[in-house]
């Protein structure tokens, strides 16, 4: 067996990923697989701009983890990579010098181990969107797979497109015959001598996190400051006292900073309101701005969604709470309307019920939810016909879904842009006939068996 590491260091967290795949099949398809991860204890990379050392020796735990799950002989020949997204793009926006300490404390710590270490880097929002996309399609083998015989088969199956949401940002990725009217948005790609054009985007500051802190802001703004704010998102009981600096410590928030000082406290009260929710909630998007044939929000062009979807991240996440906890199906968008609201309408200690565990996060279903809702159907317009067609999922197998397969695949080259060579390779349609030809082959020499030894019976008679 082969290996391969990936750190994804997201906004809220990174998470280690092992992948191990025949050494003998280095270009095949779904042979890669998910031999192992970690969750790396604290927060994101990005979290430690004060102290950028730390955010190297945050990994170690992952790592010394990584030491024991891939055998010692293989160690050196394991490439080892670290990816950064939408957190450590913000930071690098605040404070690019800072950014470059971070990945290189990060860089230093990921050298001292043995594995062959490729670098460490911040993906734009297009690769993470795209890699994403790969990794989704490769592990349903949509791209091609193997035979009962080893042999090549492209199976003339239709992409998903894919649709993650991070702590920072979201993107959509999926493919499209129609014209992308912004060239930022178009990606071509060539696998296994497949074209496929694919439309991407990626929206920074909606991730779940930076989405909360944006609507605390407008909060905040909407009651001019006062000392004690209502929550309409919030469940009745719950109330919770921040500084304002925790809110406007973002880009994504900084040009709503208001002159109060930051070490101001502002308690928020839960009311509990899911129409005002919503209301609150919309104001996070533009809708009315746009110079294209058709838009997303915020002046962003977005062909018609065509196709299955496949969602993953806090989009499964948020769906999985509702049907979970909530125990409410999710089919329909108004299915989606309907749960989010009946989240705001439940009590502080009716949640807290429901879910003790998830305590934390608990607070902030309501929002997360109407933004899922929103986002989807105001925002990508998915409407009851093609809503149906989004799988929120977070595996595939044993595998995650995420960028980080994909970016692996991508910088091994085991995805190969060319067809993979003729004596192995057969389209799908080719290998249908063959089985035909076989069956129709045998049934023949059947016929002609028993004809013929009739006709020996008969001759003996």
């Amino acid at each position: 067996l082969q290996y391969g590491i990936v750190l994804d260091a997201g906004s809220s967290h990174t998470a280690m990923f092992i992948y191990k795949w025949p050494a003998d099949k280095e270009n095949d398809t779904g042979v890669v697989s998910e031999h192992g991860m970690c969750d790396v204890e604290g927060p994101g990379i990005s979290s430690y701009s004060s102290n950028p050392l730390a955010a190297g020796t945050s990994l170690e735990h992952c790592l010394n983890q990584a030491l024991r799950d891939v055998p010692k002989e293989k160690h050196a020949d394991t490439p080892l990579y670290l990816g950064a997204t939408a957190g450590m793009r913000l930071l690098n926006i605040a404070d690019s010098q800072v950014s470059d300490a971070v990945l290189r404390a990060v860089a230093a710590m990921l050298k001292t181990y043995p594995f062959d270490f490729r670098g460490a880097k911040i993906l734009s929002g297009e690769e993470e969107g795209v890699f994403g996309w790969v990794t989704a399609n490769y592990l349903l083998e949509n791209f091609i797979k193997r035979g009962w015989l080893g042999e090549w088969i492209q199976p003339q199956k239709k992409t998903l497109g894919a649709m993650d949401f991070g702590g920072a940002s979201t993107q959509i990725t999926f493919e499209t015959t129609d014209t992308i009217e912004n060239p930022r948005n178009e990606v071509m790609l060539k696998l296994y001598g497949q074209a496929y054009k694919v439309y991407t985007h990626s929206f920074l500051c909606y991730g779940r996190d930076q989405v909360l802190k944006r609507l605390l802001s407008k909060l905040f703004q909407t009651e001019s400051y006062r000392e004690t704010v209502s929550h309409p998102c919030w469940p009745m009981g719950y109330n919770k006292s921040l500084l304002l600096s925790s809110i406007y410590d973002s880009p994504c928030t900084e040009k709503e900073r208001p002159s109060l000082a930051l070490n101001t406290t502002v308690t928020l009260v839960g009311t509990g309101n899911g129409n005002l929710c919503t209301l609150h909630v919309s104001k996070l998007f533009d809708f009315t701005n746009c110079s294209f044939s058709h838009c997303s929000f915020d002046g962003v062009f977005q062909p018609k969604v065509s196709g299955n979807f496949i969602a993953f991240s806090a989009f499964f996440y948020t769906v999985d709470f509702i049907q979970t906890v909530m125990g409410r199906t999710v089919h329909l968008p108004s299915d989606l309307k309907d749960a989010a609201e009946s989240i705001c309408a439940t009590s502080w200690s009716e949640l807290l019920l429901k879910a003790p565990k998830l305590e934390k996060r608990l607070p902030d279903y309501c929002a997360v939810s109407t933004f899922v809702y929103l986002l989807t159907t105001k925002g990508y317009s998915f409407n009851n016909h093609s809503f149906p067609n989004i799988a929120f999922q977070k595996k595939v197998g044993e595998t995650s879904i995420g960028w980080a397969l994909g970016y692996m695949l991508n910088l091994t080259n085991m995805i190969p842009a060319e067809k993979p060579s003729s004596h192995k390779s057969m389209l799908y349609n080719y290998w249908v006939i063959l089985i035909l030809l076989f069956v129709v082959t045998t049934l023949t020499s059947l016929v002609t068996a028993i004809c013929l030894l009739r006709h020996s019976q008969s001759s003996i008679i």
